[in-house]
């Protein structure tokens, strides 16, 4: 077969992960990158060959004989870029989150349907080995229904991936209850069978609003992961701006009725994320999110005080290729549903949703914790997408 001619838009960075496509002569390769950054095109050139078209104009870049883009870039470029992209009707890979406004995800989707172009959700978590098999565990009736569920983010790293660059800026992420959170919120309507109605939220920049150590303007953070920045009020070099919130608490009731909660911290000495449901036969949670000897513990049994021993523990396989071996299956996955040989696993309208709810709870944090109302999703858009995603 012909190769698929992948076009990447945010090469360096977050774009590393179109290297999954690239197998020349076995069904895709990238041809094209455009950033801008051009001290990336080196690197692009050693990855993908010399041939490779490297530009950091987008409009050369689209001029290009593309069969499909992968977009990368930070968040507060992708409503622009994607529009741009599915107008040309090429289908499209997109980082989450779908965009950092509810009116930017509705507009790509949108756009999507008027041009017929594929959209295809970057919630690498949906290939996650533990999130499959509690997914598998709840769909089994391990723990009968769901009824509730929460997780708890310890973002150990925060402050040197969030706090050192544009995530920090409220006027490019919305909030990290958004942006980092997007994931979590999409694993939590997935596994618990709905999508946010209404949230209250409550939370605050409580610990690096107070480090007075930033890099200049025209400087770019270094967002490195570095153990030896501990305690968190020993870091150095903090975007110029930090109005975004270190620590975060969101309750939710979705539309079936489960009632969620999600809390985050970017201060924690450790970095994982932990995942309950409970239902009307058990409950199940996860020790670890891909490290090895991550494992899902099931509780099916009644017990007398603390139930430190399971009923049952399923041991989870460690991956290789990012994020657990997640990136490793997404990409194969797009290409796939490029060719018209699958449905997509993840969901641009779960996406919207997961957008929708980091956004109604921004508002609710930044408003004393009311209660907002999660505004729905067009029904003659949502059912568009039924004919490309499995849920």
């Amino acid at each position: 077969m012909n190769d698929l001619r992948i076009g990447v838009l945010g090469a360096g960075g977050r774009g590393g992960l179109a290297r999954h496509a690239h197998k020349p002569g076995e069904g895709s390769a990238v041809v094209a990158c455009c950033d801008t950054d051009e001290s990336v095109f080196e690197r692009m050139r050693t990855w993908y060959g010399e041939a490779v078209s490297l530009t950091s104009s987008m409009e050369d870049f689209l001029a290009q004989d593309l069969d499909a883009v992968m977009i990368c870039t930070p968040d507060f470029l992708h409503e622009e870029q994607a529009v741009a992209v599915l107008r040309k009707g090429l289908p499209v890979y997109l980082e989450k989150p779908l965009a950092i406004t509810v009116e930017g995800c509705d507009r790509i989707l949108r756009t999507s349907v008027e041009n017929h172009a594929p959209l295809y959700l970057g919630h690498n978590m949906r290939h996650m080995s533990f999130v499959l098999k509690m997914k598998e565990l709840i769909d089994s009736g391990a723990i009968g229904q769901v009824k509730t569920a929460w997780c708890r983010h310890f973002v150990g790293h925060g402050g040197d991936f969030y706090f050192k660059d544009w995530h920090a800026d409220r006027r490019l992420t919305t909030s990290l209850l958004l942006q980092k959170a997007a994931h979590d919120i999409d694993v939590l309507h997935w596994l618990a069978g709905g999508y946010g109605k209404i949230v209250n939220a409550l939370g605050g920049l409580t610990v690096y609003g107070g480090i007075k150590d930033r890099h200049a303007e025209d400087e770019r953070g270094c967002a490195r992961v570095n153990l030896e920045n501990w305690p968190p009020l020993s870091q150095k070099q903090l975007n110029p701006v930090v109005d975004v919130e270190d620590v975060s608490m969101l309750n939710m009731e979705l539309d079936n009725g489960v009632f969620v909660a999600y809390q985050q911290c970017h201060f924690s000495p450790d970095y994982w994320r932990n995942y309950t449901f409970i239902g009307t036969e058990g409950r199940i949670e996860n020790v670890g999110d891909g490290q090895e000897g991550t494992h899902i513990k099931l509780w099916n049994k009644r017990v007398h005080g603390c139930g430190f021993e399971a009923d049952r523990i399923f041991p989870i396989e460690t991956g290789s290729g990012g994020h657990g071996g997640a990136d490793a299956r997404i990409v194969p996955e797009f290409l796939d549903f490029v060719r018209g040989k699958c449905k997509a696993s993840t969901s641009p309208v779960a996406a919207r949703y997961s957008v929708a709810v980091g956004c109604a709870a921004t508002e609710s944090l930044r408003n004393g914790g009311i209660p907002i109302t999660v505004p729905p999703l067009d029904q003659t858009v949502a059912s568009h997408f039924r004919q490309w995603c499995e849920g």
